[in-house]
């Protein structure tokens, strides 16, 4: 099937406002120090690689970026950065880890108005099942069908909307993409 990336660049550059919610990479099974402290396997180091330089060339380098505080997320997002150099703004959050619906919008709704494009690392399926609550009547159902069933390891929902980020609410963004690792090659 793919993602016509060119297609989604292009469309992505007609709003004023882009949200990216992505899972993190790869991550080991398990960790002695738990769940939150699982890391990156040597597939997920690649795949955050590849996204960041997919998401460069959609011109999508996000002026800030909320991260959850796992270790798994951390370290996709450390990988990006070294593709995004020293653009985007980073938070990590804890809440971005245990917390759902409200934490994910607090981290929209609290994004400076001066922010065009904003970037979420988090977890499957602890808030992404909350991103189900984000898309506009204007998705197309067979991108909003794709979002139903889960997010692979690095995919990446790129939502884009007229409305501020300090004013989002649920269904205020249109679901663009998802887009998985393999859709850069």
């Amino acid at each position: 099937m793919g993602v016509n990336i060119a297609k989604v660049a292009k469309k992505a550059a007609h709003y004023p406002y882009v949200l990216m919610v992505m899972r993190h990479a790869k991550a080991e099974v398990m960790s002695s120090g738990g769940d939150r402290e699982r890391e990156l396997t040597e597939k997920g180091r690649k795949q955050a690689k590849k996204v960041a330089k997919g998401i460069i060339e959609m011109d999508l380098v996000p002026d800030a970026i909320s991260c959850s505080g796992a270790t798994r997320a951390q370290q996709t997002l450390e990988r990006m950065l070294k593709q995004f150099g020293d653009k985007p703004k980073v938070n990590y959050r804890q809440s971005l880890y245990e917390g759902g619906i409200g934490a994910l919008m607090d981290e929209i709704t609290q994004t400076k108005s001066s922010d065009r494009i904003l970037m979420i690392v988090g977890h499957e399926p602890r808030f992404l099942w909350h991103v189900n609550g984000l898309p506009s009547e204007e998705s197309e159902p067979t991108k909003l069908d794709l979002l139903n069933l889960g997010l692979s390891t690095a995919s990446v929902v790129i939502f884009g909307s007229e409305t501020p980020f300090n004013r989002w609410t649920t269904h205020d963004g249109e679901v663009l993409a998802v887009i998985n690792p393999k859709d850069f090659d």
